[in-house]
C-alpha cells in the first residue's frame, strides 16, 4: 500500500491503515535510512506522514516533496555518497578554541550544513511538503521536546540536528532549539498522536559490537549519545506496542562506522539494503514484527516481549 485509504465519517475523512516513517538521528549511519527507503519502496510500502529527528529531519525533508519511489532513494544515495566530513562538521581552530573557553555556544558552524539543506530542499514552509513532514527539536533551555510541523524548512532542520555544543542552537520562535534526538530520537509517539497505524521506524543503529570506543572526544560523544537514545527507543516500543503495529527495520550489525566518518556511506546504504530486504521478505504478517536483536542488547533491561 503507497498511500492511506480514506473512508467518510460524519462529514469528515479520516485515514485508514495510515504509514508513519520515522526516521532517528545517527549522525553519518543516516546513509543507512537510504538503503531502508529503496527496500520499502521496492514493495510498495510509502509513508503518509513523516517524522524525523536530527539527521533522520535532513533525509525526511528530502523525500517528502518527491515521489515515493526507488529513483528517490537512489537520488539520496548518491548525495550522502558524495557528502565528507567537511560538508557537515567544518572544523577550525577559531571556532574550536573559541567554544573551548565559553566565548560562544558551540565549537562549528552551520553554514556548511545549511548549504547542503539549501541544494535540495524544495519547500519553503514545512507546511507545503506534498508528504506532511514533521521534525524534533529540544529546548536547549527547558530540555522540552518541540515538535514543528510548519515554518522556514531550512531553520527547521537545521533546529532538529543541532548537536548540542557542537552546532548553534537555532533561533525559534522566542526558544532556541538544539538536536530533537536529545529529547526524542526516535519520536514514534507523535506518529501515534497523528494516527498512524503502521509505524515504520527507520533506525539508523549504532556503531555496534565495537571492540573498543572510538577515539576522539566527538567521536566518543556521538558514539554514547547513540547507544543512549537507542535503549530509550527499545523500552518505549515496549510500553506502546500494543497501540499500534511497529515495524523497526534492523540496521546493520556489526558496523564499525562512527557517527561522525562520512567516508563509507555506499558500504552502509548497501548492508542496510540487503538486510532490510531481508527482513521485510521473512514478515509473515501474523503478530507483532520482532525487533531487531542487537537493538534489544542497547536496552537497559531485557525486553523477553520484543524479543520472542
Amino acid at each position: 500500500m503507497t498511500r492511506a485509504d480514506t473512508e467518510a465519517s460524519g462529514g469528515s475523512v479520516r485515514f485508514l491503515n495510515m504509514n508513519a516513517f520515522v526516521l532517528t538521528g545517527g549522525g553519518s549511519l543516516g546513509a543507512v535510512h537510504v538503503g531502508m527507503l529503496r527496500a520499502l519502496y521496492e514493495r510498495g510500502i510509502a509513508p503518509d506522514l513523516i517524522i524525523g529527528t536530527s539527521v533522520g529531519g535532513i533525509n525526511g525533508a528530502y523525500i517528502a516533496s518527491r515521489p515515493q519511489t526507488v529513483e528517490t532513494a537512489e537520488a539520496l544515495g548518491d548525495i550522502w555518497r558524495g557528502i565528507e566530513r567537511h560538508h557537515v562538521f567544518p572544523f577550525g581552530f577559531t571556532g574550536g578554541f573559541l567554544g573551548f573557553i565559553g566565548r560562544r555556544s558551540h565549537f562549528l558552524s552551520n553554514r556548511a550544513l545549511r548549504r547542503l539543506i539549501r541544494s535540495y530542499a524544495e519547500f519553503n514552509d514545512l507546511a507545503d511538503a506534498p508528504i506532511p513532514l514533521h521534525v524534533i527539536a529540544t529546548d536547549a533551555a527547558t530540555g522540552q521536546e518541540v515538535a514543528i510541523s510548519s515554518g522556514n524548512t531550512i531553520e527547521a532542520v537545521l533546529a532538529t540536528s543541532a548537536l548540542p555544543g557542537i552546532f548553534p542552537p537555532v533561533s525559534w520562535e522566542g526558544r532556541l532549539l538544539v538536536d530533537g534526538g536529545v529529547s526524542n530520537y526516535a519520536p514514534i509517539s507523535h506518529a501515534l498522536d497523528l494516527g498512524a497505524e503502521n509505524i515504520y521506524v527507520l533506525t539508523s543503529g549504532t556503531a555496534c559490537d565495537l571492540p573498543e570506543p572510538p577515539g576522539g572526544a566527538l567521536p566518543l560523544l556521538l558514539h554514547s549519545m547513540s547507544i543512549l537514545i537507542t535503549g530509550r527507543l527499545v523500552v518505549e516500543i515496549d510500553h506502546l506496542q500494543e497501540k499500534a503495529n511497529f515495524i523497526v527495520l534492523p540496521p546493520p550489525c556489526p558496523v564499525d562506522v562512527p557517527p561522525h566518518d562520512f567516508s563509507r556511506a555506499a558500504t552502509l546504504i548497501d548492508r542496510s539494503y540487503e538486510t532490510t530486504s531481508t527482513f521485510l521478505d521473512a514478515l509473515s504478517g501474523d503478530g507483532p514484527a520482532p525487533m531487531p536483536e542487537h537493538l534489544i542488547r542497547a536496552a537497559p533491561h531485557n525486553l523477553t516481549a520484543l524479543s520472542s
